[in-house]
């Protein structure tokens, strides 16, 4: 997997934990999903992504708000990211899924296209990420830009990140 490592900070903590604190590290633990907000196709992700997620797995956040900002601040390697992303966690710790290992995640956790997940992982990564960064790079022209990033729904909301 196309993916970088970290370890997870609720594993150092020390402190008592309050319910509160259990509550959003709860919270923490879904896999996030970073995406640029004034991207047509980006938002259009989003909005499947919302519409099949029936287990609301997923938490989502634009690379222009104040979560990727901290984020960042930790891993600056990814400040130049400029395209969605997933941020899930194991184990191990955070999971950091770029490119096509992203899309195939989001798809593997949707019950009705996991199918298709399994089948994209039969093409090697090369081939893969390749029509991605295709994609990536013609976005704006084919699906278009926003002024401002997308605003949730107050359904939405408690999903949407900062």
């Amino acid at each position: 997997m196309d993916c970088l490592r970290f370890q997870d900070p609720a594993e150092l903590s020390t402190r008592p934990v309050s319910k509160a604190d259990l509550n959003s590290r709860q919270m923490e633990k879904q896999p996030i999903l970073f995406f640029d907000g004034v991207c047509g196709l980006c938002n259009r992700t989003v909005d499947f992504v919302l519409q099949e997620d029936r287990d609301r797995r997923f938490l989502f956040a634009p690379l222009q708000g104040e979560t990727f900002k901290a984020f960042v601040k930790d891993h600056p390697e990814l400040s130049t990211v400029d395209s969605a992303f997933v941020l899930s966690y194991t184990a191990q710790g955070e999971q950091l899924l770029m490119r096509s290992d992203a899309i195939f995640y989001i798809l593997g956790q949707l019950p009705q296209f996991r199918w298709i997940a399994q089948i994209g992982h039969f093409i090697p990564r090369p081939i893969r990420d390749s029509v991605y960064r295709l994609i990536a790079s013609t976005r704006y022209r084919a699906w278009g830009k926003r002024d401002s990033c997308r605003l949730p729904t107050l359904e939405e909301e408690q999903r949407f990140l900062p």
